[in-house]
């Protein structure tokens, strides 16, 4: 035991000193961030040099003598490297005072009290007794029914995120002030977060295949019609908006509505050369209402005739319809191309054999990687559905071979994210519309998110640019979704630290596809200690309890997520028809596992379980 000693009394040793050096190294990198949060900044920097060695040995003899481990020293590294030297030199009959040299900068109390300090600044305080904040994305349905923000408010929501990405100032504006009303109703204050867009990479347009209505009745499991499909009829020279509940709207060219009555048939031409009749149920002013007990595909163009008992009273053609756009089918082993030009893709043409003329291809917005892939590099579409490696790239053409698509092959739309995870791509994240509406934003919101941070100058342009909108108050969201923005983590931290407050969004869907789905667990570790050891509140995000939002029922494995995910100082739920059931829900499992577990530290909880009898 006392060899055992003395060997790890040298080795924490080395640690502590090795924890210094390298703060003293960064003396000048520490001097810049807020005084307030430099000690986070130091206990950062001693954790990452604690964590430059591999200690799995020395953690299993530090057991050995019945010492705490090293594993839960994030908050607080040098205090207690400093506990346990003391230990280890009374185990060895040596002095068991403090070492000596440069005083901890927190210690196993001021440590989580900053987390937990620095948490309230960015996010406020959590509903009722849970230490966890619960996040919920705003449907656009958020800006014109006020009851929902209420009803998310009183379940717990306690942050608002806005996707800048999705609606517009006018809407923004709404759910805030539909978030204000709620507020005042209920006695309870909510931060709000705007998610900038970013410059996210995403395919471009691809050519429509033409301008067809599909409609049709809802059938039994028999095939028996349940009720006709309600089809709008309005005249196309000035269309009136449809009615809720109707399947699909024809606008019609001539005087068929005019001369419409209820009890009318409207027979128009199906693509297929057949005739499909709708029954006209009603009349307004200038529209009709009709319906339909077969499947029709309706062409621009194609003829309408209206029949009264048998005679035709009118003719006319289907007005101006919605193009029809196709995703691209893909299967392992095809070829894609990706163009700089903004010309719409199209699928694969093939020869009469069925062979393969001229491959796919489809537009890479915006054209940054086009002068960064090289040959050789992975590239996933739509969150990792699509996968390939890029063969070829002149510059403005990449030839892609699809290596995977799933086993029976899949289909690759407009506006799918693109993730490029072995390219380094100098792209700014701070967009031209991203400037405009953190103009406007900053005078609204709490904190901002910044999409796509990849470099330590992405933070620095944030905040700069938030200092010159006079909103260098506002709370900052470091969003990690990519490779690059995980490996440079640490800088990202200690150049956010400069104008706190800060917090971190572990953005699970990108970022999954960017380091694999297999590691997706290490990484979100990693980053979860990372922002702990410096005092970073984190942000547990994309898919918790997404089957309960969508479909009003939670999954066994996305309980068990919601469960962990207390282990954060937030989690985010995405938007959904069952999003006040899934707030209520999360916040039960919060208020649940506070009792048992503290970030990683079962707290150990009188059990119930435990009795015998």
């Amino acid at each position: 035991m006392y060899s055992t000693a003395e060997r790890l009394i040298q080795q924490v040793s080395e640690l502590r000193a090795r924890a210094l050096h390298l703060e003293d190294a960064h003396r000048q990198e520490l001097e810049a961030i807020a005084p307030a949060y430099r000690d986070s900044a130091r206990n950062l920097l001693h954790y990452l040099s604690l964590r430059q060695t591999d200690l799995r040995q020395a953690q299993l003899d530090l057991s050995s003598l019945g010492l705490s481990s090293l594993g839960g020293s994030e908050a607080d590294v040098l205090s207690t490297l400093d506990a346990v030297l003391v230990a280890l030199c009374r185990l060895a009959g040596r002095d068991g005072s403090p070492p000596g040299g440069e005083e901890p900068p927190v210690d196993s109390r001021t440590g989580p009290m900053l987390l937990q300090d620095h948490a309230q600044h960015l996010l406020g305080s959590p509903a009722g007794k849970r230490p966890v904040r619960i996040m919920v994305t705003m449907p656009s349905e958020a800006a014109t029914d006020g009851g929902l923000v209420r009803a998310l408010l009183a379940a717990g929501m306690d942050v608002m995120r806005i996707n800048c990405a999705h609606d517009d100032r006018q809407a923004w504006t709404a759910m805030i002030a539909n978030l204000r009303e709620a507020e005042s109703t209920l006695d309870r204050r909510c931060k709000i977060c705007a998610d900038l867009g970013g410059p996210k990479l995403r395919t471009g347009e691809i050519s429509p295949v033409g301008r067809v209505a599909k409609f049709g009745p809802r059938r039994d499991y028999r095939g028996s019609v349940v009720a006709p499909a309600q089809v709008w009829l309005t005249p196309a020279e000035a269309p009136a908006p449809p009615p809720s509940g109707a399947a699909v709207t024809l606008p019609l060219k001539g005087t068929l509505i005019e001369s419409a009555l209820p009890g009318d048939t409207l027979v128009v031409a199906d693509c297929r050369g057949k005739g499909r009749k709708l029954r006209i149920v009603s009349t307004s002013a200038s529209s009709a209402l009709a319906t339909a007990k077969q499947t029709a595909y309706v062409e621009e163009g194609a003829t309408a005739r209206l029949v009264r008992q048998k005679e035709m009273l009118a003719e006319g053609t289907i007005g101006p319809l919605p193009e029809v756009v196709l995703p691209i089918p893909l299967s392992e082993g095809d070829l894609l191309i990706l163009t700089r030009s903004e010309n719409p893709g199209h699928p694969a043409i093939r020869d009469e054999q069925g062979l393969v003329v001229e491959p796919a291809r489809i537009p890479c917005l915006p054209e940054e990687p086009f002068s960064a892939v090289r040959a050789g590099e992975k590239i996933w579409f739509d969150d990792g559905a699509i996968g390939g490696v890029v063969t070829h790239n002149d510059g403005d053409e990449m030839r892609v071979l699809i290596t995977y698509a799933g086993p029976k092959g899949a289909r690759l739309g407009v506006g799918k994210g693109i993730n490029l995870p072995d390219t380094r791509l100098d792209i700014p994240s701070l967009t031209d519309q991203d400037r405009e509406d953190l103009g406007f934003l900053v005078q609204h919101v709490d904190m901002v998110g910044l999409s796509y941070a990849r470099s330590p100058d992405d933070v620095r342009l944030l905040q700069d640019e938030m200092h010159h909108l006079g909103a260098g108050q506002l709370g900052t969201v470091l969003k990690i979704e990519t490779r690059q923005a995980f490996e440079q983590l640490p800088s990202l931290l200690l150049a956010s630290l400069r104008s706190p407050p800060v917090g971190v969004m572990v953005a699970r869907g990108d970022l999954a596809t960017e380091v694999g789905f297999e590691r997706l667990a290490e990484v979100q570790e990693e980053i979860l200690w990372l922002c702990e050891a410096a005092h970073i509140p984190v942000i547990w995000a994309t898919q918790v309890l997404e089957n309960l939002a969508q479909r009003g029922l939670p999954s066994r494995a996305e309980v068990s997520d919601a469960a962990m995910s207390g282990r954060a100082e937030c989690v985010m739920l995405n938007k959904g028809p069952y999003i006040v059931e899934a707030v209520r829900f999360l916040s039960g499992v919060l208020d649940r596992m506070q009792d048992h577990q503290l970030k990683k530290r079962p707290m150990l909880r009188k059990l119930a379980v435990s009795q015998l009898d």
